[in-house]
């Protein structure tokens, strides 16, 4: 019962990150995801809706996946992904997390990579 009423809430959070957060041709959106064991970090241009760019650390392959330095490692490769396709900028999604620990780590990671947002 209490998973599901944080689950509510992390949609209704969501929801409002998303009335103003979206993501263009030119800005695309970077949007995080954490899961208790692993995070994952997705590019977006949601005029077609089509994922430009997607990093996990399921796909790193890290032996630890739930910490702070995996998180900065999957932000590293997202803006590495970015450069490939001469994206250069973004808007940030964090998807109704709070912006502390792994999904602020992903936003440092991406920044000193060179991604602005």
């Amino acid at each position: 019962m209490a998973t599901l009423q944080r689950e509510l809430a992390r949609k209704r959070r969501q929801a409002i990150v998303r009335r103003k957060v979206r993501g263009t041709v030119e800005i695309p959106r970077l949007s995080v995801f954490r899961s208790n064991r692993h995070i994952y970090a997705q590019v977006i241009e949601d005029a077609s809706g089509r994922t430009l760019a997607a990093a996990s650390t399921l796909k790193l392959g890290l032996s630890a996946t739930g910490n702070r330095e995996a998180a900065r490692k999957v932000g590293e490769r997202i803006a590495e992904l970015c450069k490939e396709q001469n994206i250069g900028q973004v808007v940030f999604d964090r998807n109704g997390f709070l912006f502390h620990g792994r999904v602020k780590e992903v936003a440092e990671g991406a920044r000193e990579a060179g991604l602005k947002f």
